[in-house]
C-alpha cells in the first residue's frame, strides 16, 4: 500500500531531526532510506511506524491519515535491528505472537506459521530458542513474525547492521526475492550504500534531516543531484577541483587533451582492482585515486614513481565541489563528452 508523508518535521530539545520532510512511496515498492548516522532516517521510518509523534506534518497510509492513529491501528510490520525476539518463545511461538494477541483461530495460527517458515527457509527450526539460531536465522525469525499479522506496509530500521558482511550479503539477496514474492510494501532502513543500490527499488538519501535526493539506483549513482549524493553513493575522488570516481579515469602514458599529469605515490591491489593513488601537479596534497583491473595494470606497467597522465572517461560524472546542504538544484552534474 502507499505511503504518502508530507512537510514532517520532528525536534528533541533544540535538534531538528526532520525538516519539512515530503516523499511519495508507491504501492508494492522496495523502498530504501540511506543516510548518515544521525542523519534522520530511522526518525522518518519510526514516523510512519507511529513509534514517535511528529511535531508538524501528515502520514497517509493506502489514502488514509494516519498521523494520529496508534502503533497498532497502522497495521504495519516492524523489524528492529537487533530482532527483539522473546527469547523464552521457540521460534513457531515468537512467529505466532501477533496473531495470537489478535484472537485468531488456532488452526489459523498454525497453517499461517507454517506458511511463514517455509518462505524463510525455517521450518525446520520451529521449536528452537532464538537463542540457538544464527544471527541471519534471528532475523529471517523477526521477518516472518512480522509478516504473521499480513501487514500493509514492511518496515526495517537497519535489518541486517549487527551481522557480519558475509551473512548480510546472502540476507539481503534473500530479502529482495522474498519482496518479489510477497509483494508488501517495504522501507528499509540502511547507511550501507551497496546493500541499498542492490536491494531498492528506489532510494530515498536523507542527510541532516532533509531529503537531498530520491530516484532509482542508476539515476542517484549516475545522475547525483549534489556532492552529497555523490561523495555517499560509491566512492570518489577530486581532478581539478570536481568529483568523480575512480573507476572513471584514465591512466596514459602519453599526454592527451584535458589530462593532468602527476607521478604515482601508490599502488594496492584489493582482489581483481589496483587502487593507484597519484599527486597530480598543482592538487594540493590529496592524491587522485584511480581504479583499473589488474590487467590494466600490468599492461600498463605501473610502478610507484611513474609519471603519468589522468583523464576522466567519455560519459564521466563530474559534480562541482560544495557544501552538502546546498539545495539539490543550486549544483549541477555533468557528462564529460555528452
Amino acid at each position: 500500500m502507499s505511503i504518502e508523508v508530507r512537510n514532517i518535521s520532528k525536534y528533541f530539545g533544540s535538534f531538528v531531526a526532520l525538516d519539512n520532510v515530503s516523499v511519495s512511496i508507491p504501492t508494492g515498492q522496495l523502498t530504501a532510506l540511506l543516510g548518515p548516522s544521525g542523519g534522520g532516517k530511522s526518525t522518518l521510518l519510526r514516523v510512519i511506524a507511529g513509534l514517535e509523534t511528529s511535531d508538524a506534518g501528515i502520514v497517509e497510509i493506502e489514502g488514509v491519515d494516519a498521523t494520529s492513529l496508534a502503533p497498532q491501528k497502522r497495521n504495519v510490520g516492524f523489524v528492529f535491528q537487533h530482532y527483539a525476539a522473546f527469547k523464552h518463545m521457540t521460534v513457531a511461538k515468537n512467529v505466532a505472537f501477533g496473531l495470537e494477541i489478535r484472537r485468531k483461530p488456532k488452526d489459523e495460527i498454525r497453517d499461517r506459521v507454517q506458511q511463514l517458515l517455509e518462505l524463510v527457509h525455517l521450518e525446520n527450526f520451529a521449536d528452537r530458542l532464538p537463542s540457538q539460531l544464527s544471527g541471519g536465522q534471528r532475523q529471517r525469525m523477526a521477518l516472518a513474525r512480522a509478516l504473521a499479522i499480513e501487514p500493509k506496509v514492511l518496515l526495517l530500521d537497519e535489518p541486517f547492521g549487527a551481522l557480519d558482511a558475509k551473512v548480510r550479503k546472502e540476507l539481503r539477496d534473500w530479502l529482495r526475492r522474498l519482496h518479489d514474492e510477497v509483494h508488501v510494501t517495504t522501507v528499509f532502513v540502511t547507511h550501507d550504500q551497496e546493500e541499498a543500490l542492490e536491494v531498492a527499488d528506489e532510494i530515498v538519501v536523507i542527510n541532516d534531516g532533509r531529503i537531498e535526493q530520491v530516484g532509482t539506483p542508476d539515476e542517484l549513482y549516475d545522475a547525483p543531484a549534489n556532492d552529497f549524493v555523490m561523495s555517499f553513493l560509491g566512492p570518489v575522488t577530486s581532478l581539478h577541483g570536481q568529483l568523480v570516481r575512480p573507476h572513471d579515469l584514465v591512466i596514459e602514458r602519453r599526454p592527451s587533451a584535458g589530462a593532468a599529469l602527476g607521478a604515482i605515490r601508490r599502488l594496492v591491489r584489493v582482489g581483481f582492482e589496483v587502487r593507484v593513488d597519484i599527486q597530480v601537479d598543482g592538487a594540493g596534497d590529496a592524491p587522485v585515486q584511480v581504479i583499473v583491473t589488474r590487467a590494466e595494470a600490468r599492461h600498463l606497467g605501473l610502478e610507484v614513481g611513474d609519471e603519468v597522465w589522468v583523464t576522466p572517461t567519455p560519459g564521466a560524472v563530474l559534480v562541482e565541489r560544495t557544501s552538502a546542504t546546498v539545495p539539490a538544484d543550486t549544483v549541477g552534474a555533468t557528462l564529460v563528452g555528452a
